[in-house]
């Protein structure tokens, strides 16, 4: 999603780019036309990582292969991209599209599709069911500047949930995300809230961008434009319960995307600004230092 970054900021991104971190590995720069990717998903079977586009892109998914060419385009018919900030997978290899894109804190149309693995070779194909869902706990559309908490831009599915983390857009921003829980069931949903994260007071640094869980269901992953922080040794889905690291990526870039590829390594992928990003990294987390 499109963000307002700081003249220091830039700066900052400009001289990072400039320099390889050490632990990024560029595997390719993204096709040309993907200049706005919101979220990736890789599907381990067939070795494709799937990615979309946010608001203002069709409605569109796309495999790309190991070289970074389309596979395929699939358009999303009986759809519209309002603004579509990630794409997941559950065990089964069904994708799920996280139309949850919500800057102005003023949607009352968040939805989640699910796209049946059999329709993946397809030019074309319809959602198997959509999910609605509302946060119980915003009365106001959109509520104050100051209460500005309702954007997300990061989702997984796990165990027949989805799990969503709140993009915090408050005027005084702490870096708070809220965790939300959501039934895999087509219908509309009360989204359910069970806990809070905090990042920094950063919004540029810490502001959540992606999630994804680990391939054996053992590590959670977030994603900002220079750090990733990771979750392990949790019990169930009360993810707050083990250990959090905050691990930097000595990177500075529009970074929206993130999705393991093993249970060691993720894969991140940058939204194009300028004649920066637009590429797709692999990164061992093992490498990560952590700040905390």
């Amino acid at each position: 999603m499109k963000n307002y970054i700081s003249i220091v900021s830039v700066s900052f991104l400009i001289l990072s780019c400039q320099q390889d971190s050490g632990v990024l590995s560029t595997l390719y720069s993204l096709p040309k036309k993907l200049k706005e990717v919101s979220g990736i998903s890789y599907a381990e079977d067939t070795n494709l990582l799937w990615t979309l586009e946010d608001s203002g892109n069709a409605n569109k998914i796309y495999s790309l292969n190991p070289e970074g060419k389309i596979e395929n385009e699939i358009t999303i018919t009986n759809t519209k991209n309002r603004d579509w900030e990630d794409i997941t997978q559950d065990n089964q290899g069904n994708l799920y599209i996280g139309d949850f894109g919500n800057n102005e804190n003023d949607r009352k149309d968040l939805c989640i599709y699910k796209i049946d693995k059999t329709g993946l070779k397809s030019g074309s194909v319809s959602p198997a069911y959509k999910i609605n869902f509302a946060y119980p706990e915003q009365t106001e559309f959109p509520p104050k500047k100051k209460n500005l908490v309702f954007d997300v831009e990061s989702f997984f599915e796990y165990d027949g949930f989805f799990y969503l983390f709140t993009k915090n857009r408050s005027k005084d921003f702490d870096g708070t995300s809220s965790i939300y829980k959501i039934v895999n069931k087509a219908g509309f949903q009360k989204a359910q809230l069970i806990g809070k994260f905090t990042t920094g007071n950063d919004y540029n640094t810490d502001a959540i961008t992606s999630a994804a869980i680990s391939p054996d269901d053992s590590k959670v992953v977030l994603l900002s434009h220079s750090k990733i922080w990771l979750f392990e040794g949790y019990k169930k889905d009360d993810f707050l319960s083990g250990t959090v690291k905050e691990l930097d990526l000595k990177h500075y870039s529009q970074k929206e995307s993130i999705s393991f590829k093993d249970n060691k390594t993720v894969f991140i992928a940058d939204e194009k600004t300028k004649k920066m990003g637009g590429k797709v990294y692999e990164v061992n987390l093992k490498k990560l230092k952590s700040k905390t």
